[in-house]
């Protein structure tokens, strides 16, 4: 991390699906790193269900990339040399988008890489994945948007 880090891209509003709960993200994707916020989490029981995500996302938009890590204890960051892969799968009426991504970085707590869904806020962010296969950053990043649907 240096101290001209800039922001390339924001996907927000994604979950990630726990057999016990439902965990919110945020990604920024930077000039030099993917920085994985985490901003909340809501349990599957009736009566413990919420979006806990919407203060968190908001602090996320507000902070610098070098503050991002260091706002939840769950937050991580992993060099874009280390990114093979972004995958963007998206929605229908009946299906939510699917944002997969792949590293090889065994510091990750997830070391293959993450899958997450677009949670009911989210919109379609075909443009922000588009956009960064021209970053020359990401120029050894595999980057694809599958379209499901009748186009």
């Amino acid at each position: 991390m240096t101290a001209t880090e800039e922001p390339i891209a924001r996907f927000t509003h994604w979950i990630r699906q726990r057999p016990n709960s439902i965990e919110f993200w945020e990604l920024v994707v930077t000039d030099e790193r993917l920085l994985c916020c985490f901003v909340g989490e809501s349990y599957r029981s009736m009566l413990l269900r919420a979006d806990m995500g919407e203060r968190d996302r908001a602090l996320v938009a507000d902070s610098a990339p070098a503050e991002l890590e260091s706002l939840d204890e769950r937050n991580f960051s992993v060099p874009l040399e280390a990114v093979e892969r972004i995958r963007l799968v998206t929605g229908t009426r009946f299906r939510r988008a699917k944002l997969e991504i792949d590293w090889d970085d065994a510091e990750a707590p997830y070391e293959d890489g993450m899958t997450l869904v677009a949670s009911s806020g989210a919109e379609a962010q075909v443009d922000a994945v588009t956009g960064l296969e021209d970053e020359p950053s990401l120029e050894d990043v595999d980057i694809e948007v599958e379209r499901r649907g009748w186009f």
